[in-house]
């Protein structure tokens, strides 16, 4: 069974950093795509930011140039390095990882979650 761990939030002031990590275990398969997501209160899960496996990243407006997403292939690993932190990214970060494999008929894409990890930014 797949699980992934998520580890590194916690409480920042404002102008602060943290590193989020997700270990994923229980698998004997990469994940073509790993990320993260977040959920503020009253709000919809959005993306923060993705890797994939060869190393492409994509990341949400708000964060760009602020938060910087990498992964351990090896370790089936993904980090989320947060600088300049502000009260708008408080929220629970969720780790993410997919994996598309081919039926024989078709593509499909397994997702996984975490639990989730709490950031709260405030002075």
């Amino acid at each position: 069974q797949v699980q992934l761990v998520e580890s590194g939030g916690g409480l920042v002031q404002p102008g602060g950093s943290l590193r989020l990590s997700c270990a994923a275990s229980g698998t004997t398969f990469g994940f073509d795509v790993m990320g993260w997501y977040r959920q503020a209160p009253g709000k919809e899960r959005e993306l923060v930011a993705s890797i994939t496996s060869g190393g492409s990243t994509n990341y949400a407006d708000s964060v760009k140039g602020r938060f910087t997403i990498s992964r351990d292939n090896a370790e089936n690993t993904v980090y989320l390095q947060m600088n300049s932190l502000g009260p708008e990214d408080t929220a629970v970060y969720y780790c993410n990882a997919d994996h598309t494999y081919y039926s024989g008929v078709y593509y499909d894409t397994l997702k996984y979650w975490g639990q989730g990890t709490q950031v709260i930014v405030s002075s």
